[in-house]
């Protein structure tokens, strides 16, 4: 039963109080306050964090280089408290605006003024604004016009019954404005009392509560659908109902796919028992209980389950956008971190039969150094030409991309270093998804003007694999191919996690700044587009930089992105050992303090681990101000490790050389594969056929798994086991349970 409305629990909706002459004044909310109760931080420390923010320092910077101030919260309850706090001021703006328009209309109580203010969520002030919202005409508001509404008042106080209902709707009948007859003027009275039941807020709560409770979601084909071809993609849910409490992101955004395909129609069903339960709180104990069971009815069937059914809709593709979004920026992340190949001579290869493979070698800086096209079906002149690549230019690693012909190129491939003497390069697939549009951009002609579009491919394959993140920042990343409906989600909210996930990862990692592009250095701390372009133009003009200090000269870098920037940025081989590590500059007088001490200077306390063994029992003494035992505990570890890479160490994976397409797989089989993207049902596995197989959630582990991520991240290699193939639904079933 649903649970009466504290604020409705008399016979039913209330008619406004008298209006106040002017709106109380508003006491200043508490943003910190209420981010740091709902995300369990302490406040000090959410209102260092928020103050930050506000004085313009960026998330890495303050994860990395302010942990005293915020107690060394990291990036991830960094961006929680900044997300929370705009959307609290954003609450601060509508409510200001809400009560100044109610107060315009002369309908601002003090009673009402007091629950706009103490509404915590936008549902809950929408829902006190709605009835004083401007809207267009409806019924309620054409029988107000017709003078309907002192009927509607009597009826709902109760000074009339049913018998006598229709006597005083007779002397209403008015035909020359469309209420010919009692019937039309009850008619009207009833629509004004249906639209007030239907913007009572604690009504409308109540039952939107319950609908998300125990409301069911229901997906059905259109007519004529259902038998389509197309719909097959569909067909889980051509016929599907589920509670609304249980359903998937995933199959929310599937649903919706439908829907925009012209293949489902799908809605929100509420329990049986609200009509009777709403028709019990209109009816109260007033005597028009006819009239009153009409409008409970009309005011459920045409007002309120509509509405609350349109915004559960959007309650649930909302969340399915946040959980999506957030899946695609965990496997972001991990694709953006997988193990850098590092400073190798590599062959880049992009596969195809018609066109024929495009090839490039890259240096160990990654400039070109050769181009060419080889083709399949000419065998001979196919393994001489790898082979003079290899020999001629002394390639390390080839890769190959991971699309069409991907398995014959490597199959290839291999059987041309079979006759090279000596050291042979390893074979490397390499995710290629996002090369193409890499290779049509406006930065690859950039970068690239010299070479055709078709062989751009073949040099971001290569640079992959040198380094994942420099080169897979050039590409939008709703073009990689590790998210979950992408772009059925919200891309104004997807692209603000992307770009905060890649900016992050950029930090996290380190810019060699004589070496980065443009794209890579637009992503640290600070910088951006244009004073990425500046600090290009100035390193090259200056034949390179020799130490962070320089970075001032550059145009339009003053100060403040010097502060936010310059720990980020690296500078091997520079006039400063310290300049190749992420201390930051303005703790590099604390640093030669420190080896002053130790009898050394700081080339001499680098990496000296004697030296800086001494220095962990004392750190103590050089606390003070603003820095604490976080910040010496990282710079300590710098000079352990200077410019040390986090990411893990690079290991090709393999394939095995029988298994090249789906035909080859048989059921139970045990395969190495690659992740390539984890999503809420399971995780994608590339074993080498150029399809994908799914290792269902349910098939990861033998205990029960909530979420793909507590076990695979995208670019781990696994070990599978195939359960199933569906040649004709291009459907592989693998299991991680060997």
């Amino acid at each position: 039963m649903v649970p009466a409305s504290d604020e409705s629990s008399s016979a039913g909706p209330s008619s406004p109080g008298a209006p106040t002459s002017s709106v109380p004044s508003v006491p200043p909310s508490s943003i910190p306050h209420r981010v740091a109760r709902e995300l369990g931080l302490p406040r000090k420390h959410v209102e260092a964090a928020l103050a930050l923010f506000g004085q313009g320092a960026t998330l890495p910077f303050i994860a990395r280089y302010r942990k005293e101030r915020t107690g060394g919260l990291d990036e991830v309850q960094l961006r929680e408290l900044r997300d929370r706090a705009e959307y609290l001021e954003k609450l601060e703006d509508r409510r200001a605006t809400i009560l100044e328009s109610i107060r315009e209309q002369g309908e601002l109580t003090d009673e009402l003024a007091r629950r706009i203010r103490g509404a915590e969520t936008q549902q809950e002030l929408e829902d006190l604004y709605l009835p004083y919202r401007p809207r267009r005409r409806t019924r309620a508001t054409m029988a107000r016009e017709r003078g309907l509404e002192p009927l509607a008042d009597a009826l709902w106080e109760g000074t009339l019954d049913d018998r006598e209902a229709p006597d005083a709707a007779r002397d209403l009948v008015d035909p020359e404005h469309d209420l010919p007859d009692e019937d039309a003027v009850l008619q009207g009275a009833r629509d004004i009392l249906a639209e007030r039941v239907s913007e009572d807020a604690g009504l409308r709560g109540h039952i939107r509560d319950v609908m998300r409770k125990e409301g069911l979601l229901t997906s059905r084909a259109l007519r004529g659908k259902k038998d389509l071809p197309e719909a097959q993609r569909f067909r889980d849910y051509l016929d599907h109902q589920e509670p609304v409490r249980k359903v998937q992101s995933h199959r929310i955004l599937a649903i919706r796919r439908g829907e925009s395909e012209g293949i489902l129609i799908w809605g929100v069903e509420a329990p049986d028992h609200v009509l009777p339960w709403l028709q019990a709180r209109v009816l109260g104990n007033r005597p028009a209980k006819e009239q009153m069971e009409k409008v409970a009815v009309d005011a459920w069937e045409r007002l309120l389950h509509p509405s609350l059914e349109s915004e559960i809709r959007l309650e649930l593709k909302k969340q399915a956008d946040q959980e999506a979004i957030r899946v695609f920026g965990t496997n972001l992340e991990n694709l953006l971190l997988q193990a850098p190949a590092g400073e190798r001579i590599v062959l880049g290869l992009d596969p195809g039969f018609r066109t024929g493979v495009k090839a490039a070698v890259v240096s160990r800086t990654g400039a070109v150094l050769d181009t060419g096209t080889l083709f399949l079906h000419q065998e001979a002149a196919f393994r001489d030409g790898v082979r003079q690549l290899v020999k001629g230019h002394g390639v390390e690693l080839v890769a190959v991309g991971n699309g069409t012909a991907s398995r014959e190129t490597e199959q290839a491939v291999r059987e041309a270093l079979d006759e090279v003497q000596g050291e042979r390069p390893a074979v490397v697939m390499v995710n290629e998804a996002g090369a193409s549009v890499y290779s049509a951009s406006e930065l690859a002609g950039e970068e690239l003007p010299e070479l055709d579009v078709s062989l751009r491919g073949a040099v971001s394959i290569a640079r992959r694999l040198q380094d994942p993140l420099a080169e897979l920042v050039k590409i939008d990343p709703r073009s990689i191919g590790v998210g979950q409906y992408q772009h059925d989600v919200n891309q104004t909210q997807l692209t603000q996690r992307l770009d905060d996930v890649v900016e992050q990862c950029v930090n996290r990692v380190g810019v060699e700044v004589n070496t980065a592009s443009p794209a890579l250095l637009a992503h640290v701390a600070g910088i951006g587009p244009t004073l990425a372009r500046n600090l290009t133009s100035f390193r090259d003009d200056q034949g390179g930089l020799r130490s962070r200090k320089e970075l001032l000269q550059v145009p339009k870098l003053g100060p403040k992105s010097f502060e936010q920037c310059a720990g980020f940025l690296r500078i091997r081989g520079g006039d400063s050992p310290l300049d190749a590590t992420a201390v930051h500059p303005e703790r590099y007088d604390l640093v030669r303090r420190m080896a002053g001490d130790l009898g050394t200077d700081v080339p001499g306390l680098v990496e000296d681990t004697g030296r800086l063994k001494k220095l962990e029992g004392r750190l103590e003494r050089y606390a003070g101000g603003e820095v604490g035992l976080p910040t010496l505990q990282d710079i300590l570890e710098e000079l352990r490790r200077p410019g040390r890479d986090p990411r893990d160490r690079f290991e090709p994976p393999s394939f095995r050389d029988d298994v090249r397409k789906p035909e080859d797989l048989k059921e139970d089989m045990v395969l190495e594969g690659v992740v390539t993207n984890v999503v809420a049902f399971g995780a994608f596995v590339d074993i080498g056929v150029h399809q994908d197989g799914l290792v269902h959630i349910s098939k990861m582990a033998d205990r029960f798994v909530k979420d793909p991520h507590e076990i695979v991240s995208v670019g781990d290699r696994v070990k599978v086991r195939v359960l199933s193939v569906d040649l004709d639904r291009g459907r592989i079933g693998l299991s991680m349970v060997v």
